[in-house]
């Protein structure tokens, strides 16, 4: 609960057809043996079955039902839960398909189904009617006067933003779902008792509806369907349990699993699925989107509180993704990396034809940065219809300048067909620090500065000679930490990585790599994949005495791999520093991403210490260095975290980090 994670269950109970004190024992003992969930949601008419058909006009039914969620109530009562469960509720002379809804064995309230289907294998018109949208008391149960009416949420006084609405299986089929209104009054978790039959094509399409449902809403949705035990007179129910979270699907028990049916001495075996929910992320998306507007006084909501145990929640059962900008699915990565590729080359190619360029003119130092701008270019000048030729690449070798990353400069842009150019700066350096009074043996932030900055002059007055457009290859990540030379390389005329992190840049480079290998390029194949296999570094320091480069940036800034983790977090996520640490050793405390295939490097693995180091230099940095972001060129957008100071970050430039700062302090 703590940092916003709740554990929700899904869960179908084995019943059987109009056994109430069986069904009752079944939908306990489900209940009973689920670890720590706080809210858990059974199938629809769960204590008495869903298939009773014309039984449920019989008294002794309906009696037996009143005084079967009693008994479930006294069975459940220690249980630090709030739970849904599905019963037949006369009121007046009519019958109603409710949610009965409990906590602490007190019945809070009665949710009636609103649309009642009488089509297909459904006949539900012949028995129950459509429940009130108006709340009013009843007597149910031995309880005096429990709200009734589909117009209630649950509101948790102890967990902030756990604001619970149900709904009934048809209900999420129709064109304006009862959960719609319950969103817009604060409902942040739906839940849906269900019993939806078996057929073909039908799980894919109630997937479909439990994600997009929970991504219009900006809402979880936990949604539980009957199953082994109703009547399969004609139809057959798979027990489809589903938790969603802002169209994200956290967990799922496929309907009819090939698991035993039993358990030993002929027990029924219950079924379902266990996940956490973060309320947190929740409420920032709908905080950060202005469409959406939330009414906590929406006329005719009833709101019921109740109670829970404040404790920390483990994240066993929600993966936390190391690499959230890169999807661990082969066949996604590399859909994704086309989709961010185009993104650039259509961008770029758009500046080009606006400003009427025939020249490109880029630094390639033979990095993953450079590369994948050069490859960019490459690109958009083929989405032109013009010739590579007319993309200058120039090699500006300096002070820190190995063969390697030189070589690969050259071949790269000889295997795309590009003009190379070489000029060298040692001299013009040498000169400037002459002209400003700097020692050369000083190698001090100045050295490293000077040099960048004489680069980007060639650049620029390149650009001008020729007619061209300066393409900037600075990346998201770098832009986030400032990690970039005031007026050097963080200037451009158009940046066309603006948008991308470093942990991507790397998949966007090797995804073009494969398809070079896979057209026969091999030259283009080859360099592009010794410059993955080179460290990071923007070589401004002298090489080491056997030519390697001796500046590494992750070692100066931290692992990318972190700074990544934490961006995505801090900015499209909105966590505050406890919770983003919390996370970090979730994702990387010992354990591997699941799905990583043999090509990625295994996720890093970081103690506490660790990680806490490189989150404090990740916010003072983050901070400190806004005023490089407030003046940054022009460059696509390409997915939901972004700095343009145009655009999705007006931060500014002065902040302090003061508060973020304490408290991680706090955590120490």
């Amino acid at each position: 609960m703590r940092d916003g994670f709740i554990r929700v269950a899904a869960l179908t109970p084995a019943v059987r057809v109009a056994d109430v004190e069986y069904n009752v024992a079944a939908c306990a003992e489900a209940v009973r043996s689920v670890t720590g969930a706080q809210v858990i949601v059974l199938p629809e008419l769960a204590i008495t079955s869903y298939t009773c058909e014309d039984l449920f006009w019989q008294d002794a039914l309906l009696r037996a039902a009143e005084e079967g969620l009693a008994r479930f109530a006294e069975l459940t009562a220690d249980v630090d839960a709030l739970v849904f469960v599905g019963v037949p509720v006369r009121v007046a002379s009519k019958l109603y398909n409710c949610a009965a809804v409990l906590c602490a064995g007190e019945l809070l309230g009665l949710v009636p189904k609103c649309n009642i289907p009488t089509y297909g294998e459904f006949y539900e018109g012949r028995r129950f009617s459509a429940g009130p949208e108006d709340v009013t008391l009843v007597s149910f149960a031995g309880y005096g006067e429990v709200p009734f009416g589909s117009s209630q949420l649950f509101e948790c006084d102890t967990v902030p933003g756990l604001i619970v609405a149900a709904e009934i299986c048809e209900d999420l089929w129709v064109p304006n779902p009862p959960s719609t209104a319950a969103a817009l009054a604060g409902a942040t978790l739906v839940v849906n008792l269900s019993a939806s039959n078996e057929l073909v094509g039908k799980a894919d399409y109630r997937r479909g509806l439990v994600s997009s449902t929970s991504a219009r809403l900006v809402c979880a949705y936990a949604y539980a369907s009957a199953g082994w035990g109703e009547s399969t007179q004609d139809v057959v129910y798979g027990g489809h349990c589903l938790v969603a979270e802002n169209g994200r699907v956290l967990g799922e028990a496929a309907p009819l699993a090939d698991e035993p049916l039993v358990q030993a001495g002929d027990k029924p075996a219950s079924t379902g699925v266990t996940t956490v929910i973060d309320l947190g992320l929740l409420a920032h998306d709908r905080l950060r989107m202005s469409t959406f507007d939330v009414d906590p006084a929406a006329a005719g909501f009833v709101v019921s509180p109740f109670s829970l145990c404040v404790r920390q929640t483990p994240l066993a059962g929600r993966f936390v993704d190391p690499h959230p900008f890169v999807p661990a699915d082969p066949a996604r990565r590399a859909e994704r990396c086309e989709s961010i590729f185009a993104i650039q080359a259509h961008g770029l190619a758009k500046r080009l034809a606006h400003t009427r360029s025939r020249r490109a003119v880029i630094g390639v130092s033979g990095g993953l940065d450079s590369t994948l701008a050069l490859l960019v270019c490459a690109r958009a000048f083929d989405l032109l219809g013009m010739e590579r030729s007319g993309i200058l690449a120039i090699t500006m070798p300096g002070f820190g300048t190995t063969d390697r990353t030189h070589d690969n400069a050259r071949a790269m842009s000889e295997a795309l067909g590009c003009e190379l150019r070489e000029i060298g700066i040692a001299a013009a350096v040498r000169q400037h620090f002459a002209d400003i009074g700097h020692d050369e043996a000083d190698h001090s932030v100045t050295y490293e500065n000077a040099q960048a900055r004489e680069r980007t002059q060639i650049l620029m007055d390149v650009a001008n000679r020729e007619g061209g457009l300066v393409v900037g290859t600075g990346d998201l990540s770098e832009l986030a930490l400032g990690w970039a030379t005031y007026n050097a390389d963080h200037m451009s005329m158009y940046g066309v990585n603006a948008g991308v992190p470093k942990t991507l840049v790397r998949h966007l480079v090797r995804y073009v790599a494969d398809d070079a290998r896979t057209h026969g390029n091999a030259a283009l194949a080859g360099v592009l994949l010794d410059v993955l296999d080179t460290p990071v570094s923007p070589e401004l320091l002298p090489a080491t005495g056997d030519g390697e480069i001796s500046q590494k940036t992750e070692d100066l800034v931290g692992p990318y791999e972190l700074h990544d983790f934490f961006l995505y977090n801090v900015l499209r996520c909105g966590f505050g520093p406890a919770k983003v640490y919390h996370l970090a050793l979730a994702a990387f405390g010992g354990r591997y991403a699941s799905g990583a295939d043999a090509d990625d490097a295994a996720v890093g693995t970081y103690d506490a210490e660790t990680i806490m180091k490189w989150l404090r230099k990740f916010y003072w940095r983050f901070f400190s260095q806004q005023f490089k972001r407030s003046c940054l060129p022009d460059g696509p957008k390409v997915g939901s975290v972004a700095v343009s100071p145009r655009g999705d970050l007006r931060m500014p430039s002065d902040a302090v980090c003061t508060l973020w700062q304490r408290e991680l302090d706090e955590l120490e």
